[in-house]
């Protein structure tokens, strides 16, 4: 018997459960295209920021206030984003977003001035508000119901590898030709690469979506009713501290990974990794799910997360807690990205999931908009040394507010 749609609809399969467009025509494509953007645009900040300083002249608060304000722009825009999914438009706003990002990063290979990096920025969020992990989200949950979280698990295993491919990427061609020809090749290979694969995936999405997608509230605020609810606030504040944690970590990781005594090549070494520990904490995830609950997944990433801070900050005195912080940082971020869309999904239901979490998405995107400079200007103050206590404590205090989320949850 064929699975029914939260909607009560029946999808008809055609070889993969759950659409009527063969699943892996939807799945392979967005995992392809959100590798390569994560990696192409969002990634390439970090890998690219210690040569910037040098090579720009730009200081790191004026660097990563940049990216910064690129964040807040993308969270501004992300619930007008989902709203535009939940009304069948994932694919202009998909490959919209990715074709704005690359010209962005033909622009950025040309900038000298400050004001001119940061107006780049500021494109390449709008890009980002269309094309990151989610309007990719929101498309696949809007049209395949059931089968939507396998779909973003496996979305989520292939984009792990976003930061190994990115951080070796931007060393060697920065080495080889420099940064301006790294961002021309990122963006070439945005626009040769993904945007194909993402008409193609939101071809059959939208096919997809003709059985499988739940019927949209027929005005924005009836679709924000859920802001009403202690639960969502529970559940913002609790991923926005830890994006803000990760993002304290990954926007300095190549200087932090220096000031605790690591060489440059075993740095970008070392970040590289952060990657691959997300597909396992994925893949570890996945072996887990069927004997403990999504809040007992959610307690254990956080911990993780708080664990990974202490065992940087231990580094300079025991040199190997290098490994075990690479294992939790990238194991808990990993499972991160697939548990938020599963959290709001099992907390506050599926309908109008778009414009749902694209409000959710403005404190996440924020907290790692945020980051970036919160980390300059605590590192101004303390040095890493501060920062990196920051991001043993953050993750504690959103423990405690996703059991908050659970605990006024309405059933």
């Amino acid at each position: 018997m064929a699975p029914e749609t939260p909607n009560g609809s029946t999808i008809r399969g055609s070889g993969f459960p759950g659409s009527t467009a063969p699943f892996a025509r939807i799945v392979w494509p967005f995992a392809i295209a959100e590798t390569l953007v994560w990696a192409c645009y969002y990634y390439s900040f970090p890998a690219l920021l210690p040569t910037w300083e040098v090579e720009l002249g730009f200081s790191k608060t004026e660097l990563t206030g940049a990216f910064t304000l690129s964040l807040i722009v993308s969270a501004v825009l992300a619930p007008m984003a989902g709203r535009q999914i939940d009304h069948g438009r994932g694919r202009i706003v998909f490959a919209g977003g990715a074709v704005l990002a690359a010209g962005m990063l033909f622009l950025l290979a040309q900038v000298t001035e400050v004001w001119q990096f940061y107006a780049v920025w500021v494109g390449i969020g709008v890009g980002m508000a269309g094309s990151l992990y989610e309007p990719c989200f929101a498309i696949i949950t809007h049209s395949m119901g059931s089968q939507a979280r396998r779909a973003i698990i496996l979305v989520t295993l292939a984009a792990g590898f976003a930061g190994t491919v990115s951080f070796p990427s931007a060393h060697i061609l920065t080495g080889l030709f420099g940064w301006r020809v790294t961002v021309i090749v990122f963006a070439l290979v945005v626009v040769t690469v993904c945007v194909p694969l993402i008409f193609y995936g939101c071809r059959h999405a939208a096919s997809s979506a003709l059985t499988a997608a739940p019927r949209a509230s027929s005005n924005a605020r009836q679709a924000m009713g859920v802001t009403r609810t202690l639960t969502f606030w529970m559940i913002a504040i609790a991923f926005s501290l830890l994006a803000l944690d990760h993002g304290l970590i990954l926007s300095h990781l190549l200087p932090i990974l220096a000031n605790r005594g690591l060489s440059q090549d075993m740095a970008v070494f070392a970040a590289s990794m952060i990657g691959p520990m997300q597909v396992a904490g994925r893949l570890a995830m996945i072996a887990a799910e069927r004997h403990v609950s999504v809040l007992a997944i959610c307690c254990a990433c956080f911990i993780s997360m708080s664990l990974a801070g202490t065992a940087i900050y231990l580094t300079t005195s025991f040199a190997l807690l290098i490994v075990p912080f690479i294992i939790l940082q990238g194991a808990g971020a990993g499972v991160l990205s697939i548990i938020r869309p599963t959290v709001v999904a099992e907390l506050l239901g599926r309908k109008d999931f778009g414009v749902v979490s694209g409000m959710l998405a403005v404190g996440f995107v924020a907290g790692s908009a945020f980051a970036p400079t919160v980390a300059s200007l605590f590192w101004r103050v303390g040095g890493y040394d501060l920062v990196l206590l920051l991001t043993i404590a953050i993750p504690l205090a959103a423990l405690l507010a996703i059991i908050g989320a659970w605990r006024t949850r309405q059933e």
